[in-house]
């Protein structure tokens, strides 16, 4: 299973150079190149902190009138939280480059429970010409609460959703994630598709 380090914060602001780059990955499910995706994530006493920068040519953002709206058919970013790779239950962040935030619980199989959100997140977004940054924190105590955190190791997924325009003006839906579930469509909601967060000093 696929691991990602994430380093302890020791400074009073964070310092992204001292975290590792998560840079692999693809598109499991289509043959073309994947634009540049870099995940980071760090951690104090307190929260886990995480930062996506992603190169993005055509941004898909459409409007609507509640952020799941503008975000369920959008270019976004997305972390999967679950206790264990039952997956029931797990949760779900999805974040648009607008800063807009899709959150839900779920069970297996897409058992999605809409009202629920997030204790603490926060979360902030930025497009500037051709990419875009989204990075947040979530506190430590969210996610003890969720049994998410077993002393420093989550079960976590990480993906981004890459929309573009096609000639005939309609949207392709591209998916990509950190660990390719070798399903037969693009899904992002199985086991096969969770690695581990492991914190470390």
């Amino acid at each position: 299973m696929k691991r990602y380090h994430v380093r302890r914060s020791t400074k009073s602001s964070l310092d992204w150079s001292s975290a590792d780059v998560l840079a692999d990955f693809t598109f499991p499910w289509e043959n073309r190149p994947a634009p540049k995706t870099e995940f980071r994530a760090l951690w104090d006493e307190n929260h886990l902190h995480f930062r996506f920068d992603c190169e993005d040519d055509d941004l898909v953002l459409p409007d609507g009138p509640t952020a799941k709206d503008r975000v369920i058919d959008s270019d976004r970013v997305e972390i999967f939280f679950a206790p264990d790779l039952s997956l029931k239950p797990y949760f779900s962040l999805e974040m648009s480059p607008r800063g807009d935030v899709l959150a839900y619980e779920a069970r297996f199989y897409r058992e999605i429970n809409w009202d629920w959100q997030c204790e603490g997140l926060q979360l902030t977004a930025q497009i500037d010409n051709n990419q875009y940054i989204v990075s947040g924190s979530i506190p430590l105590e969210t996610l003890r609460q969720l049994k998410v955190l077993r002393s420093r190791e989550m079960h976590a997924g990480i993906y981004r959703a890459e929309f573009h325009h096609k000639p005939d003006g309609s949207v392709h839906s591209g998916w990509m994630p950190w660990v390719n579930p070798n399903t037969e469509r693009p899904d992002f909601h199985v086991p096969a598709s969770f690695g581990v967060l492991e914190l470390v000093d």
